[in-house]
C-alpha cells in the first residue's frame, strides 16, 4: 500500500472512531447515533475503495463527499453543519497529494468536536 493510501485509510479509520464515540446525549441519541452510523458506513466505503484500487482516490473522495452531503440533508443544526464540513473535507482530497490527505486527517479532531458538541 502506498503512503498516500495508508494515510487515507488511517484518516478513514479516525473518522470511524470519531463518529462511533461522539454521540450519546439522551435527547438526540437516536438522531446522533443514526448520523454516526451512516457516516461510519461512508468512511468504511471510502477506506475500502482506497485499498481496492490505487487510482480510485478521486472517485472514492467524491463519492464519500456526495454521500455525506446527502446525509447532512437529513439533519439540521450542528449535526448537519458537522456532516457538511466532513463532506467538504472529503472533497479537498486530491489524488496523489499526500498533503491533502494529511490535512484531511488533521481535520478529523475538529469533526469529532463538532459532533460531540451537537450531540451533547
Amino acid at each position: 500500500m502506498t503512503p498516500p493510501r495508508r494515510l487515507a485509510v488511517a484518516a478513514a479509520t479516525l473518522t470511524l472512531a470519531a463518529f462511533t464515540t461522539a454521540c450519546g446525549a439522551i435527547g438526540q441519541a437516536v438522531d446522533c447515533n443514526t448520523a454516526a452510523s451512516d457516516a461510519t458506513k461512508i468512511a468504511t466505503e471510502f477506506s475500502s475503495s482506497m485499498t481496492a484500487d490505487a487510482g480510485a482516490m478521486e472517485t472514492a473522495a467524491k463519492t464519500a463527499s456526495d454521500k455525506t452531503k446527502e446525509l447532512a440533508g437529513k439533519y439540521d443544526g450542528e449535526v448537519a453543519a458537522a456532516l457538511n464540513d466532513l463532506a467538504d473535507a472529503y472533497s479537498s482530497i486530491k489524488p496523489g497529494d499526500a498533503a491533502s490527505l494529511t490535512e484531511f486527517s488533521t481535520k478529523i479532531n475538529g469533526f469529532t468536536s463538532k459532533i460531540t458538541a451537537a450531540c451533547s
